[in-house]
């Protein structure tokens, strides 16, 4: 099932119109404070690309756990690295550059929200205006920087952040492969990978429940400047159970989705996604974790939406964590689509278990 379908794109998207938020030309009031469904399928994409500021990518999830060796041991057993420990959090960091990706206070079980890299300090000074927001602020933890802390809808943190430090990459060697029409890419040597742990690159994306839809995934794109990538409903097209939403950074390439937002019952985080060096990698990952004796919530498979091979993982007190590799990557000249329900199932893996479909971390 390809990205883009053929004639029958739905009535939503022939029509020019998606479910983007934003202050529009037309006096439309933002998606955030938009009450329904209806709201949303109603607003016309060129209107709506007036966001506080468009985010730049993704910077880290923010969790508490009662055991900071605990939660170390399963992050490392993950694929990641420590950058830094102090008396009450946990920074972990990936092979790429950021200082981490991964933030653990101390305390009980918690998802406390989620951070995105700003553009400019001028970006900072733009979302401190806005209600409810944070004066910019020094960070006072590991890797610095300055930040604005927001609280979305469902009363979870957003920290948008600026300036944290940036250390050097962290080598992987990944033996080339033979496959497709070059089968000489890997010539006099054979294909060797180490057994351990996965080796994280950076985060994806986050999925979150929400028990109102319409204006968490607005505020998420007013504040934001998320793009929709693709929506899904049931039934019928008008009631959305769920949006990919990807960050807006015109011309450039970027992942399918940061943002996966749930219509739910309840409010919490579904999962954190990070990015693994490549498919043998996810394998080798899931091998290792099976062995450590972590629990296993759903993979190895491959996605409809996003095209992500993929294996879900929880922690020690049921937060997931996804590893993943192979991404579609689209710029904003890509419209959004429509799919049903029944219509998003994978080439390859089995179906998402129930546990995993309901699972939301207040």
């Amino acid at each position: 099932m390809g990205l883009l379908r053929g004639a029958d794109q739905g009535s939503m998207r022939q029509s020019g119109r998606v479910a983007a938020g934003g202050v529009g030309a037309g006096g439309l009031k933002p998606a955030w404070r938009r009450n329904n469904a209806s709201d949303l399928l109603n607003t016309d994409f060129r209107e709506v690309l007036m966001s506080v500021i468009k985010a730049v990518d993704l910077a880290y999830g923010r969790l508490r756990s009662p055991d900071l060796d605990k939660q170390e041991e399963f992050l490392t057993a993950f694929g990641m690295v420590r950058a830094d420990r102090t008396k009450t959090a946990l920074y972990m960091r990936g092979t790429d550059s950021p200082h981490h990706i991964h933030v653990t206070e101390l305390g009980a079980p918690k998802y406390v929200g989620i951070a995105l890299h700003a553009g400019s300090l001028e970006d900072l000074e733009k979302l401190a205006r806005t209600p409810g927001a944070s004066p910019v602020e020094s960070i006072d933890e590991p890797g610095g920087g300055k930040r604005v802390r927001l609280t979305d809808p469902d009363g979870f943190q957003v920290e948008i952040v600026h300036g944290m430090a940036q250390l050097p990459k962290i080598a992987v060697a990944r033996p080339a492969v033979n496959i497709g029409e070059d089968k000489t890419r890997r010539r006099n040597a054979l294909y060797r990978v180490e057994r351990g742990p996965s080796h994280v690159k950076r985060i994806g994306h986050f999925v979150v429940h929400s028990p109102q839809f319409e204006k968490t995934l607005g505020w998420y794109r007013d504040m934001l400047g998320f793009r929709c990538s693709d929506e899904v409903y049931a039934d019928k097209k008008e009631n959305l159970v769920g949006s990919f939403n990807r960050l807006d950074r015109g011309d450039d390439y970027v992942d399918h989705h940061v943002f996966f937002c749930i219509r739910s019952d309840k409010a919490g985080l579904n999962h954190l996604s990070y990015e693994a060096a490549d498919m043998d990698d996810i394998m080798i990952g899931h091998e290792h974790l099976v062995e450590k004796g972590y629990e296993h919530f759903w993979g190895i498979g491959r996605h409809s939406l996003g095209s992500q091979v993929f294996d879900y993982w929880g922690d020690p007190w049921g937060r997931v964590h996804e590893h993943w590799a192979d991404t579609d990557v689209l710029n904003a000249s890509v419209p959004a689509n429509l799919w049903g329900r029944g219509e998003i199932g994978g080439p390859w893996g089995e179906a998402p278990p129930e546990r995993f479909m309901h699972h939301a971390t207040p």
